[in-house]
């Protein structure tokens, strides 16, 4: 440890941020590209407009790509090389950690002592990677864990695989590991204490944000005429991974139930699913589209491909509700998308939802993930254009509260307790 980095002041100049799994430049809404992807990607930029550089490592997955890529000024992207380019799946990529590891080691190596003032890793498998690297340089490591298998084992779907106990243990490691963990929400935090043994004077809360100049209230009819939805179409959207854990079934079934009710409804009535299979939706890929045939409504549901930032604007537009039937949710990014275009959400009142969507202010939140439920509350509020429009308005009310530039604020926060705290213990077993 030189005597620089022991009298250098809590505020980290450059940092290394670890998203081994999933790349910052892949598209949101599949494989494994999702919220996390958004949040390292926005609060990085700002990191950098605050004067943090940051170095985002994740494993390539094609030969075709750079070494490097500058995803904003003051923010590269580095691939590192490990395994199979294409074809490994993520729950294959323990047995990549060692050679991921040794190409990050390698980066930091090809520059000079004390490149870098801390680690920043997102998800267990860039923990295990942050936590060797964070001893070998001498900087402390920060931790999001964005998902974690012990909760998501706890509120499984209905024939969804559980999280390994590699996973599991993993995870334990890398919260003993970390000098400190940002969890999303109150919950997360009380999760990661309770469930994990984490000290809790070690656990911050930060909430992630949303780009409150892009996701905003615009004319419906717009973007209902870019898409060829009628003005008079009842919208339901769902944004998102198809997986099991996402739960876009249960909108299926309720739009099913809806119609039963209310054959009329089976004339206006849209059903939109936003997104492409990931994790175990990818070992059956077709599910909804067999779904909505096996339910009879083909005819009313609408599959679309990701989109990027303003066709996803536009779709929120579009939408007279967002549905967020998730089993398990850290936060819940699509909801808080949704509120800031004056979108309401029905959501399950699980995690994150709970404070990503105000109950009875900026949408619903539903107990249980009973069809039948949702189908109730989306019959109501359709039934209640008044309501649905007060909502809207605390929607966007609700969302103005959650801005990246926060979320950055809070995490610059955390940096700086997590160097202090550091530096500390350095000059305590020094002797100084």
């Amino acid at each position: 440890m030189t005597a620089q980095r022991l009298l250098r002041p809590p505020k980290p100049a450059r940092v290394a941020v670890l998203s081994i799994h999933t790349s910052p430049l892949d598209q949101p809404g599949t494989g494994d590209a999702g919220g996390m992807n958004v949040y390292i990607v926005e609060t990085a930029k700002r990191l950098a407009s605050a004067g943090t550089a940051v170095e985002i490592f994740t494993r390539a997955t094609s030969s075709d790509l750079p070494p490097t890529v500058e995803l904003a000024p003051g923010v590269l992207v580095r691939h590192v090389t490990a395994g199979p380019y294409e074809g490994l799946l993520k729950a294959d990529l323990p047995g990549q950690l060692c050679a991921v590891t040794s190409g990050v080691m390698r980066v930091e190596a090809a520059h000079p002592e004390g490149w870098f003032d801390l680690i920043h890793s997102h998800y267990w498998l860039s923990g295990q990677v942050g936590w060797l690297a964070s001893e070998r340089w001498g900087v402390p490591l920060v931790h999001s864990m964005h998902t974690m298998a012990k909760v998501k084992n706890l509120e499984l779907a209905a024939g969804d695989t559980p999280e390994p106990m590699v996973r599991l243990i993993g995870e334990e490691q890398v919260v003993n590991a970390a000098a400190r963990l940002v969890a999303n929400t109150k919950d997360e935090a009380t999760q990661l204490i309770e469930l994990y043994g984490a000290d809790p004077l070690t656990v911050d809360v930060v909430h992630p944000g949303v780009d409150l100049e892009q996701f905003t209230p615009g004319d419906p009819s717009v973007a209902r005429r870019r898409f060829g939805i009628a003005d008079n179409a009842v919208v339901l959207l769902f944004v998102g991974r198809i997986q099991p854990l996402k739960a876009p079934d249960i909108l299926l079934r309720a739009a099913a139930r809806m119609l039963v009710s209310d054959p009329g409804l089976r004339s206006r009535l849209v059903v939109v699913v936003c997104g492409g299979p990931s994790g175990t939706g990818l070992e059956h890929p077709t599910s909804l589209v067999d779904l909505a045939a096996e339910l009879g409504i083909t005819d009313v549901v609408r599959f679309e491909p990701p989109g990027d930032r303003s066709t996803l604007v536009d779709w929120y537009r579009v939408a007279d509700i967002a549905v967020v039937p998730s089993y398990s949710e850290s936060f819940g990014l699509v909801a808080v998308e949704a509120q800031a275009c004056g979108t309401p959400v029905v959501a399950a009142a699980v995690g994150g939802l709970r404070t990503a969507v105000l109950h009875d202010t900026s949408g619903i939140l539903v107990q249980g993930h009973d069809p039948s439920d949702y189908a109730a509350v989306l019959t109501s509020l359709l039934s209640q254009p008044g309501r649905l429009a007060e909502l809207g308005h605390g929607a966007r009310m609700h969302a103005a509260s959650f801005g990246w530039a926060s979320t950055t604020t809070g995490l610059l926060h955390t940096y700086d307790l997590a160097l202090s705290g550091w530096a500390a213990g350095v000059q305590l077993a020094s002797g100084r």
